[in-house]
C-alpha cells in the first residue's frame, strides 16, 4: 500500500482524472455512477466509479509540484494508466479570455519539482498526443472558446515573477503548478497523460479574478471535456 494514498492495486482504474482541489474531484466523482470513495487520507480524496460503464477514478493531488509528483508516483504503483489533470490556471497569452479552457500540448517546467526529476532548467514535457487529441475532440462539444497549446507550470502563486513577458513571447498560454511535473513524471513511469485547464483570471490581474458562481458554472464543462476524453480513449 502506498504511503499516501491508502489504496490496493484494484481500487483505482486504469484511467484517472486528477484534480489539485479535493473540492473538484468531489464534483467529478459526482459526474460517476456509483463513485466510492478510495482515500481520505492527507485530504488526498480518492473516488472510483463509471462513465458509460468504462471504470474511471478521480484524484485530489493537492496544490504544486510536489504534492503531484507523489500522487502520480503512487498511482502509477496502483496500476492506473492514463492520467487527465482538470485544474485551472492564469492567462497570459492576450488572446486567451477568462473562462475559456486551455488544453496543455506540453508544459513549461519553471517549477523545482520538474527540474528535479529532469535535471534541466525549464524542461518541456509533452503531453501524451493521443490523451490531447481526445481532450482536443471533446472541447469541439464545449460552448466556452477552447485553446491548445503550452503551459507553464510554476511553484509561487504568489508574488507573480517579472518574467510574463519571455512566456508571452514563447507562445505560452497560461500558468498553472502542477502540469509540467504531472507530464514529467509520467513520461518516466511509462504513463499516458494530458491536462485540460479552465482559466480562471489573468496573471497580473487580481481584479479579473473569475466569481466563484462563474468558476462554478464552468468547472461543468471542464468535467464534461475531462470525461468526453474518456469516451474517446481506447
Amino acid at each position: 500500500m502506498p504511503l499516501h494514498i491508502r489504496a490496493q492495486p484494484g481500487d483505482v482504474a486504469p484511467i484517472a482524472l486528477l484534480a489539485g482541489d479535493p473540492g473538484r474531484a468531489v464534483l467529478i466523482a459526482g459526474a460517476l455512477d456509483a463513485a466510492r470513495c478510495y482515500n481520505e487520507n492527507r485530504g488526498l480524496l480518492g473516488f472510483t466509479g463509471a462513465h458509460h460503464g468504462r471504470p474511471v477514478s478521480v484524484q485530489t493531488t493537492g496544490m504544486g509540484g510536489p504534492s503531484a509528483a507523489i500522487v502520480v508516483e503512487e498511482l502509477a504503483d496502483l496500476g492506473v494508466e492514463t492520467l487527465i489533470r482538470l485544474g485551472t490556471c492564469g492567462a497570459i497569452a492576450p488572446s486567451v479570455a477568462v473562462l475559456d479552457f486551455v488544453i496543455a500540448s506540453a508544459a513549461v517546467g519553471a517549477d523545482g519539482t520538474t527540474r528535479h526529476y529532469s535535471g534541466k532548467a525549464d524542461f518541456t514535457p509533452a503531453a501524451d498526443a493521443a490523451v490531447t487529441r481526445a481532450l482536443v475532440a471533446a472541447g469541439a462539444a464545449l460552448s466556452g472558446a477552447v485553446h491548445v497549446g503550452y503551459l507553464v507550470t510554476q511553484d509561487a502563486f504568489y508574488r507573480q515573477p517579472a518574467s510574463w513577458g519571455q512566456w508571452r513571447r514563447r507562445g505560452v498560454l497560461a500558468v498553472e503548478m502542477e502540469a509540467a511535473a504531472i507530464f514529467t513524471v509520467a513520461l518516466g513511469r511509462g504513463l499516458r497523460a494530458g491536462a485540460a485547464c479552465l482559466v480562471v483570471d489573468r496573471v497580473n490581474d487580481r481584479a479579473s479574478w473569475a466569481s466563484d458562481d462563474a468558476i462554478a458554472s464552468a468547472t461543468a464543462g471542464l468535467i464534461a471535456l475531462g470525461l468526453g476524453a474518456v469516451e474517446r480513449l481506447g
